[in-house]
C-alpha cells in the first residue's frame, strides 16, 4: 500500500536514554519506517535524568497547557519535543512536574519501584493520546512498546473509540522482558472507571500486577510482537488463544522491512471494536 501513518510510543529512546535492547528498537524502527516514505509521530516520557539542555528540548507551547485527570486531581501537560538532526526525525516528549521530573526512572535511588507508577501510566497514556488529538493527526498504525504504554490500547479502544481521529486506527503491541514483580496501587482498577472506562473491560486489573497489564493490552490490541526472547510464560500462555495476529520480532537485519509488510498486512484489515 502507500504512504501509512504510524504512532510509536516508546517508554525509552536512545539516545535520550541508555542504549538498550527496546531503546535500540524505538530508536531506529521509526527511523527505518519513516526512510521508507511512511509518516511517522513518536512519544516518550520526559524523566528527569534526561538532559534538555545536551539533547536540545524545547517546548511546544501551542501543544502544552491542558490539564490531564488522574485519580480526581489535575495535573499540568508539558509537551517538548527535539530532534535527531542526522535523520531528520522529532522525538516528542509528555513532561509532568508531578510525574516526570524526579531523577529516576521507574525506582527510587534505594531501589523500590515507585506507588504512583500507575498514576505515571494513565498521565502518559492520555498526554500522548490528547496531544495526538491536538496534533489533528490521525494514525493508521499505533505501535505502543513495554509496560509503560500498556494502557495505550484500553483508552484508544473504549473512550476515545468514537472520536474521527481514532476509528479506523490499528493497535500494536510490544512485549519485552520488562518485568516488574511489584504490585501495582490496589486502587488501580478504580482510578482507570474514573477515567471513562466500564468496569468489564478491566476485570484483569483487579489484581494490579505486571501480568494483568499485559493481559489487557492484549485484549485490546488488534496485533502483539513478540518483541524478545524469554518474555514472562504466563503471557506466553495467554497469546496461545488470542485470536489475532502475533507477530515475532525478526532477528535479521532487514526487520524494518518485514515491520513494513506486517504494517501493510495489518491495514487492510478491519480494526477491532468493543
Amino acid at each position: 500500500m502507500g504512504k501509512k501513518r504510524i504512532l510509536y510510543i516508546a517508554p525509552e529512546i536512545y539516545p535520550y536514554l541508555p542504549e538498550s535492547y527496546l531503546a535500540n528498537i524505538c530508536r531506529f524502527l521509526p527511523q527505518g519506517i519513516q526512510e521508507r516514505e511512511n509518516e511517522i509521530r513518536t512519544f516518550m516520557p520526559k524523566f528527569g535524568c534526561i538532559n534538555e539542555r545536551k539533547n536540545q528540548l524545547h517546548e511546544v507551547i501551542r501543544l502544552s497547557g491542558q490539564n490531564i485527570i488522574v485519580n480526581n486531581f489535575d495535573h499540568p501537560l508539558i509537551i517538548k519535543v527535539a530532534s535527531l538532526q542526522v535523520v531528520r526525525m522529532q522525538i516528542y516528549f509528555i513532561d509532568s512536574d508531578d510525574f516526570f521530573r524526579r531523577k529516576h526512572i521507574f525506582y527510587d535511588e534505594k531501589g523500590d519501584f515507585f506507588a504512583d507508577n500507575d498514576e505515571r501510566m494513565i498521565f502518559f497514556a492520555k498526554g500522548v493520546i490528547e496531544t495526538v488529538r491536538k496534533l489533528g493527526w490521525n494514525p493508521d498504525i499505533v505501535h505502543c512498546h513495554g509496560w509503560m504504554s500498556s494502557l495505550v490500547p484500553i483508552f484508544i479502544k473504549t473512550c476515545y473509540k468514537d472520536n474521527p481521529l481514532f476509528q479506523d486506527t490499528r493497535i500494536v503491541y510490544s512485549i519485552y522482558d520488562d518485568q516488574f514483580t511489584q504490585m501495582l496501587d490496589a486502587n488501580f482498577a478504580k482510578k482507570l472507571e474514573g477515567t471513562g472506562i466500564d468496569a468489564s473491560f478491566i476485570k484483569h486489573l483487579r489484581t494490579p500486577n505486571y501480568e494483568s497489564l499485559m493481559q489487557t493490552a492484549v485484549d485490546f490490541s488488534d496485533a502483539v510482537v513478540v518483541a524478545q526472547d524469554h518474555i514472562n510464560s504466563k503471557i506466553l500462555s495467554y497469546l496461545d488463544n488470542y485470536p489475532r495476529t502475533v507477530f515475532t520480532h525478526p532477528q535479521s537485519d532487514s526487520y524494518v522491512d518485514e515491520y513494513d509488510v506486517f504494517y501493510d498486512n495489518l491495514v487492510e484489515k478491519e480494526p477491532i471494536t468493543f
